[in-house]
Formats: C-alpha cells, structure tokens, sequence
C-alpha cells in the first residue's frame, strides 16, 4: 500500500512570498515597468510640454502668417508704383499746326491742345494741372481740350465728369474728337497728351503735364509749358516730357478706373 503523500495548503506567507519573487524576476526582465503607474509630477511636466510646444507653433504660425502679408503689401506696392511712374506712348506730332485740323487757334496767342479719354482717371490730373498752368498763363494762352469718343458709342459716352471739369476752366474749350479722328491726325495716342504751338503754329512742346499717373502737384511738363509761354524758356527745338495716362486706341491694352486696374475700352 502506497503511502498517501502529505498534502499540505499554501499558506498565504508562502503565496505572497511567491508574488513577490514574481514581481522581481518581472521587473528585472523590464515588462513592470512598462506597466508602472505615472507620477503626478512627471504628467504635469509632460503637459508643460505639450502646452509649450502648442504656444510654439502657434507663434510660428503667427510668424508666418505676418510675413505673408508684408510681403503681399510689399508686392502690391512696388506693382502700384511701378504702374503709376511707367509712362504712356509718347505722340508723333507734326512740326506744325496740321492745315486740315478743324481746331481753329486763336490768332495772336499760343495754343494748347490736350487729348483726353473720357473714362481715364489718370487725366483728372492733368485736367488739374490745366487749371493751374492756365492761371500762370491767364491771358497769354488758348487751349482746347479734344475729348475722345469712340466710333459706335452713343453720342454723350464723352460727357463725362472729366469734360465738365475741363469745360470749367476759363480759357478752356471743350470738344468732342469723334472717332479720334483729330487725335491722330495732331499723333496723340495716349491720354494726358499735351501739345503747345507758338502763334506761327510752330510745335513748342510735347508730352504730360503731370508727374506720373494720377499725380498733382509741380512737374517739369507744367513748368517747361509756362515758361514757354510766358517767355521765361527758350527751345531750338521742341519741349518735352513724359506723357501719363490710358492708351486712347489701343483696345488690347488696359487703364484703370477708379479703384480698378482696366479702362473701358474703346
């Protein structure tokens, strides 16, 4: 007969001791401490850290953003200015009063003739400019401001706030160029185009009495103009000076209106 073998309980020193081992063999093989719960201080470091990265980025983004736009400004700047202080085509005028114009000059007195597009802002300048240099000159000078109106537009496309203020101007007449039929035969293509011929119909001046586009304000066009006229200047040969403004022919190319960057075209 077998003897019966002495079975004995595990008693609860034996198992803890056991649990115990376990964890130490677990713990230097690594796998607990994947397992160990974390601190209350390494979470808050943790979340500095994240918080602090978060504030980082969003000042890289603020960064970026702001260089973004000042080099849009930037951009839209020299693009302005750039637009504004490129001159228009320049005329090719006769040497002489042309004998089949049906602009008739004043006897006696030099003659202004100014070619304008009636929708060009850019000549709301030199519309001004007209006023100033016809005070200078009162007395001494007749101008005639040829106003374009296309063919194919109804009659008073022309009569614009342009016309009216040119019509204000003492001294000053105001006339529909129907078709730019007088525009191309005096060889103005741009609007702004100022010309100026002695009382013998000598051509004494060509080009803009304005700055750049749109601009008021003192310019070599004005001055050479009235110096001319009021016999401060002499010329052996004809005056001139950058003319600013909107093409008055050319339907491909484009003038800005108020606040847009295209005029209507002819």
């Amino acid at each position: 007969m077998k003897a019966q073998r002495d079975i004995r309980p595990l008693t609860p020193t034996r198992s803890l001791e056991t649990s115990a081992s376990s964890v130490e063999r677990f713990e230097r093989a690594g796998i607990m401490r994947s397992f160990a719960p974390i601190s209350p201080a390494r979470s808050g470091s943790q979340s500095r850290k994240h918080h602090g990265k978060s504030v980082n980025y969003t000042r890289i983004a603020s960064a970026l953003v702001a260089i973004a736009w000042a080099a849009a400004v930037a951009f839209g700047t020299s693009r302005l200015w750039t637009y504004e202080s490129t001159p228009g085509s320049p005329a090719r005028p006769p040497i002489a009063w042309p004998a089949d114009s049906h602009v008739v000059p004043q006897s006696g007195l030099p003659t202004l003739v100014l070619f304008a597009h009636p929708h060009c802002p850019c000549s709301r300048a030199t519309v001004g400019e007209l006023a100033k240099l016809m005070t200078d000159c009162r007395g001494k000078l007749t101008a005639t401001v040829l106003v374009l109106r296309p063919q194919g537009v109804k009659e008073g496309w022309e009569r614009t706030d342009l016309w009216n203020s040119a019509a204000a101007i003492p001294g000053v007449s105001v006339v529909s160029d129907a078709a730019g039929t007088e525009s191309r035969r005096f060889g103005a293509v741009t609007s702004g185009q100022v010309l100026l011929f002695a009382a013998d119909g000598r051509l004494l001046f060509s080009g803009g009495i304005t700055e750049s586009r749109g601009h008021s304000g003192d310019n070599a066009g004005r001055s050479a103009v009235a110096a001319l006229v009021l016999g401060t200047g002499r010329a052996a040969q004809p005056a001139s000076a950058p003319v600013y403004g909107c093409p008055l022919f050319n339907t491909s190319s484009s003038c800005p209106t108020e606040g847009t960057p295209a005029c209507h075209k002819n």
